[in-house]
Order: C-alpha cells, then structure tokens, then sequence
C-alpha cells in the first residue's frame, strides 16, 4: 500500500529510489524504467513517478549507476598547462563533442610537472572515467598502454605515438617548424633563434627540427636553440631580456616561438626595454595563433593550428575504442597553417 502524499518526506537530496517508489505507487523497477528507458512505460505512469521525484526532491546516484554498469560518462583530460589558451579550446572542442552522446569533460592541469600528471592519471584511474585524453610531458608509453590494455582507452592529444600503440591527434610539428622558418628566410632573414621549451617536450623538438631542415642549404642561414623553462608569457620575457644582453651583431633578426605566449612576452621585451623595432629590426614568429596573436601590440605572424578540431577528434576516437577495444589505434595528424601578419611583413607590406 502506498503512503500518503501528506505523509513527511526525506530531506531535500536525501530521497531514495524506494521512497519514489513508494511514493508514486509503483515498484522500484518501474521507477528504473523511467529513469532510463522511458519510452516502455505508461504515460500516465511516468507523469506520477515524475511528481514523486519532484516532491521528494529526489537526485538519481549517476556515480553509483555508473560503477555498477562498469561504464562512466566522464572523459579525462590532462594537458600541460591550463593557462595555455591552446589547451584551453582544445577542451572546448573535447566538451563540445563529448555533449553529443551525453558525456562531460573533466580537465586536469600538469603544469608540466610529472608529479601532478601522474596523480590526475591515478585519479583518473580510480574514477573509472570512460577514457582518458593527455598532452603528455614525457615517455608515458609503459603505463598508458596498461591503461588500454586494462580496458580504459587512451588518446594522445597535441602528441603522437612513436610506436603506434596508442592514438592519437597532432598536428605536423617538423612542418609547421618549416613554415615559420621558410618564411623568415624568404624575407631575407639568415640569423634565427628558435626560443621555446623545454627541449625534451615532443612539440619543441620537432618545431626546432622543422626550421633547421628549412634552413639547411641556405646560404649564411642558421638557426639557434633557446632553449626556456616553459611555455608561458614570462618565458619569453626572461629569454628576450638574454637576447637583449648579447651586441646587436649577435642577436638574431628572426625570432621563432615554441608558441605564441612566448612570442608575445618577446616582443613586449624587444620592442619596450630594447627599444627594438618589429619586424625591422627582428622578425617574430608564433605558433598556435591563439586569439591574443592578432590582439598583439604588432598583430603577430604565427603557425596555426585546428585546436578545437583536435579536440573533438580526440573524443570521436576515444568513443569509438570505448565500443569497440578491438579496434586498432589511430593516428591522426593535421597540417599547420601559416597565417602572416605585421610581425613579419610590417604593417601594409602583405598585399
């Protein structure tokens, strides 16, 4: 028999599946059946558990649900540093996606410190999350192949895979490297610096490699390696003010960013404490073309890339390993753009 509805009520939250039930007049299977497949019972049947829910203020347990189904709707997400605007719409491309089919994105910060990353992939692990997306800092391969192995699919995310035995979405670093440094090169540039790293990040090295390779063969060109402690706006601040402490005769008349927060800290620098002009005096490069690239007090030239693309093909592959273990990792890997502005050509020089 069921209970009245004057009858007093848990508090707010603390309902459970038995009270609606109870409540509403039905069995606790029923009330399954119109948390989850609706469509199988009477309408009349579901207008009434629905007020009881509502009465009761009843919230259905999704981690317990989850746990028992053996199946989260929560994706992982490590990168390297939150405060990357790179990252930050390569999440929202992930969320976007992952909102198709009723997942949600849980981002974690590394900070570019193997300690952290480590913890978020523990937690990550200890969540159950359905599968996890990481911009990795260094040789994870051991540890996120188990993961994979044990069930819980793996994305690299602005990375790829040496040996193919996880998936991943990039974009061709060495080319984009290339690009940058061709241009400069083709402006008459010959003494260039590529500042950004660390040098053991995947990304720097094949970004470095990419500008050496343009630079081979052409007479009197060179391209040095400043290497920075990270990727931030301060990095390029402290490397500039380096810059600034060599003769004029040793300083390098194109600069290449590992990305574009490092560009736009150098340029600040060059161009207010070194009185430099930009591009006359030297040319600047980013890489990523975030939204701050063309906001820059010089509009900066920069390689760009499909960050929200990477993130939502990240997600459509982790969803589909998710169904399907069976299938063979995926490789992934987008062409950069160079898009050109007045820190290169100077401001009316690009038509």
């Amino acid at each position: 028999m069921s209970r009245s509805r004057t009858a007093s009520a848990p508090a707010s939250g603390t309902a459970s599946i038995r009270d609606v039930a109870e409540l509403a007049g039905v069995s606790v299977g029923t009330v399954s059946n119109v948390l989850n497949r609706p469509d199988i019972v009477r309408p009349a049947t579901v207008e009434r558990v629905h007020a009881a829910i509502k009465e009761l203020g009843f919230v259905r347990n999704d981690a317990a649900r989850q746990l028992r189904a053996g199946r989260s709707t929560t994706i992982g997400l490590v990168v390297l540093d939150v405060r990357n605007p790179f990252f930050t719409d390569v999440a929202r491309g992930a969320e976007d996606e992952a909102a198709h089919d009723g997942l949600s994105v849980v981002m974690a910060n590394s900070d570019e410190s193997a300690e952290r990353e480590a913890s978020h992939l523990d937690y990550f692990e200890t969540q159950r999350v359905l599968g996890m997306l990481i911009s990795p800092i260094g040789d994870l391969g051991d540890r996120l192949e188990r993961l994979r192995a044990a069930g819980t699919p793996v994305v690299l995310v602005d990375r790829t895979a040496g040996n193919r035995s996880l998936s991943s979405v990039a974009v061709d670093d060495v080319e984009g490297g290339r690009l940058a440094a061709q241009h400069v090169l083709g402006l008459g540039r010959r003494r260039l610096a590529f500042v950004g790293g660390p040098h053991d990040l995947d990304q720097m090295r094949d970004r470095l490699a990419g500008a050496r390779a343009a630079a081979d063969g052409v007479k009197g060109a060179s391209v040095e390696g400043i290497a920075t402690a990270g990727l931030g706006f301060e990095d390029g601040r402290r490397a500039a003010k380096a810059l600034l402490g060599r003769p004029a005769s040793q300083r390098p008349d194109a600069l290449l960013a590992g990305n574009d927060l490092v560009a736009i800290g150098a340029l600040q620098v060059l161009m207010g404490e070194g009185g430099l002009r930009v591009p006359e005096d030297v040319a600047i490069v980013g890489y990523d073309d975030i939204d701050f690239a063309s906001a820059a007090v010089v509009p900066l030239s920069s390689v760009r890339q499909p960050r929200e693309l990477i993130g939502e093909t990240a997600v459509q592959i982790l969803r589909e390993e998710a169904e399907d273990p069976s299938l063979e990792p995926r490789q992934v890997v987008f062409k950069p753009e160079l898009v050109v502005r007045d820190s290169t050509v100077g401001r009316g020089a690009q038509g």
